[in-house]
């Protein structure tokens, strides 16, 4: 996957309760989750009684300073890192987003987007809400508040139980951690154990990071309320078939996590090797674009007993900069990340690995680059099918006009970036690698089969 072209995901979430470095836990645990959300990061904290927040726009290290976080006193925290899919890019947006009401602070971190946000917004507005950001998230807060009569934690259920989508959250009052998870449970959320005391995250590699213990995973419908009492798990609505992002195994987790019971690294692999039964292409150099394509292209490459070469180099040390590039330096934003390795690819018969093709537009352009170096044939394999359905779940790409297998042939496609030959993992293949049932998953960018809906605003944003 390309940064310039591919989908990016929407958020990673984290939540520690019972230690009294909360803040700076939860500062590591965004640091593992940096993946998930480069847009803007946010942390709230709670000594029991006072509240502590900040956020800004920007990644973990250069929103928070030690400063920062010794300000930050107390043994609860949640955090958050953002890219936005639903509501712009600003720092009104960022999260998690608090509010006080009725004497009570509430903050909230979303991971997925809601699919019935626009008719909630309206009818909240007609009832006297004001909404201060345009992201679906503070959506979820007014519904809590407009039911805290009820008491907190049934107001938290009566909530949740009216927006329908995807949702990994961590919430918290003044003194207590709350986590959720949407019945179909679109996006993942784990419960760990540290000293005693509780934490939740998106992925498995932000417990690793801060030596917690993996508990469990948190249930798809569950919600949890953690307090000096304990995990409290409650589970307000009926069972029913789960509809696990299939594409937290292509691309979007960490190699090193764990997600729906499975590790990712060794998922990867097992595409790899299923794209080598698929497509044994008669090459002599199997490379994958770093780092997307990295664990597909060992499988590939294992399976048919080949050598694997790095043929292009990735620039680690690639930051934003405000210094732009002339005209006469052609495919600037590509090449200063991805550079090829020229005396290795020069009269050679090449086979990329890459994990996704969203748009086209960059691997075209990388691809030129490997041709440019002298190349006889440049092939590639993708270790997922086509995407050509918008995801309306939580991903970036919410209209099938920006998917290139959407109207387009795969030979098309070839064609378009400037391949001899491309070829798909086929949706069976897929399956196969990831060792869980079909049923299990939400494969709707690959089939067109939305497990959730209808969708709020489809006429109006999404098939166009």
């Amino acid at each position: 996957m390309t940064d310039l072209e591919g989908p990016r995901d929407h958020c990673g979430v984290f939540g520690v309760y019972g230690h009294e470095d909360a803040a700076k836990l939860t500062y590591f645990g965004l640091y593992a989750l940096q993946h998930r959300g480069q847009e803007s990061a946010g942390i709230v904290a709670s000594d029991g009684k006072k509240i502590s927040e900040y956020k800004s726009m920007g990644l973990v290290h250069d929103v928070f300073k030690e400063e920062t976080l010794e300000r930050m006193p107390g043994h609860l925290a949640i955090g958050h890192v953002r890219y936005s899919t639903t509501g712009s890019s600003l720092l009104i947006n960022a999260q998690p987003f608090t509010v006080r009401h009725a004497g009570r602070t509430i903050s909230l971190g979303h991971n997925g987007n809601l699919i019935n946000a626009h008719g909630l917004r309206k009818r909240l507005e007609q009832e006297g809400s004001i909404f201060q950001a345009s992201s679906d998230t503070e959506i979820i807060v007014h519904l809590i508040a407009k039911n805290l009569w009820l008491g907190f934690e049934e107001a938290v259920v009566k909530a949740l139980g009216m927006v329908k989508g995807a949702y990994s959250l961590t919430m918290m009052t003044e003194d207590m951690l709350i986590a959720a998870r949407d019945p179909k449970g679109f996006r993942p959320m784990c419960l760990g154990s540290l000293n005693g005391g509780w934490v939740v995250a998106s992925e498995t590699c932000a417990l690793d990071l801060i030596e917690a213990e993996y508990v469990r995973d948190v249930e798809p419908g569950e919600i949890l309320f953690i307090d000096k009492n304990g995990v409290k798990s409650v589970k307000p609505w009926p069972e029913t078939r789960s509809a696990f992002c299939i594409f937290e195994y292509i691309y979007f987790a960490r190699p090193d996590s764990n997600i729906y019971g499975h590790n990712v690294y060794a998922i990867r692999k097992r595409q790899g090797a299923e794209l080598a039964k698929e497509y044994p292409v008669d090459v002599d150099v199997v490379m994958p674009f770093p780092d997307s394509g990295n664990y597909a292209a060992l499988g590939y490459a294992e399976a048919r007993s080949m050598p694997l070469d790095l043929g292009m180099i990735r620039n680690h040390y690639v930051g934003r900069t405000f210094i732009q590039p002339s005209q006469t330096m052609r495919d600037f934003g590509v090449r200063v990340k991805l550079n090829p390795v020229k005396a290795l690819l020069k009269d050679k018969r090449v086979l990329v690995i890459e994990d996704s093709i969203i748009r086209g537009t960059t691997a075209r352009t990388r691809i030129k680059a490997i041709k440019d170096c002298g190349v006889k044939e440049v092939h590639m394999v993708v270790s997922c099918p086509p995407h050509r359905f918008p995801c309306y779940y939580g991903i970036d790409f919410s209209s099938r006009g920006e998917l290139i297998a959407c109207d387009n042939s795969v030979e098309d496609i070839a064609k378009y970036i400037g391949l001899d030959s491309l070829g798909y993992l086929s949706l069976d293949g897929l399956i196969s690698s990831t060792k869980v049932e079909k049923e299990w998953f939400c494969l709707a960018c690959f089939d067109g089969d939305y497990p959730e809906g209808p969708i709020d605003g489809l006429s109006k944003h999404c098939m166009e």
